[in-house]
């Protein structure tokens, strides 16, 4: 392995705690709104999704985008991210139809290096 696959490797590893971590201070935000987490990590044929919340009958399918800056955090969901996590949330409500009784949303939470934690509810739409 040369030094460069080394230290790709390296930063593949701490994307992916980044990640987790991000994950968890989401999900400890929306249990904290009075949502419940009925999946972390949720892996489907089209993709995996980061979190599942319902709440009153909403189901919440969650993308946490981790950034040094939220802004940075905002702008990080690309449309090909968007048409996965809309293919990942067919297959799931397929598997699932119980789910979602009083709807569906797409939220996406952003989380900065300081824990902070902004929703950005509804933030795109089956079109």
């Amino acid at each position: 392995m040369t030094q460069n696959d080394a230290l790709r490797v390296r930063r593949g590893a701490e994307a992916q705690a980044l990640g987790m971590d991000a994950e968890e201070i989401a999900c400890r935000a929306l249990v904290a709104e009075g949502w419940t987490i009925l999946g972390r990590r949720l892996r489907t044929q089209a993709g995996e999704i980061d979190a599942v919340a319902e709440r009153r009958g909403l189901l919440a399918i969650v993308e946490v985008k981790a950034r040094p800056t939220l802004a940075r955090a905002a702008s990080a969901l690309t449309d090909r991210q968007r048409s996965r996590l809309l293919a990942a949330a067919e297959s799931l409500l397929a598997a699932h139809p119980d789910w979602g009784a009083a709807g569906v949303r797409f939220d996406v939470l952003l989380v900065d290096p300081a824990g902070r934690v902004r929703r950005i509810a509804d933030a795109f739409r089956i079109s």
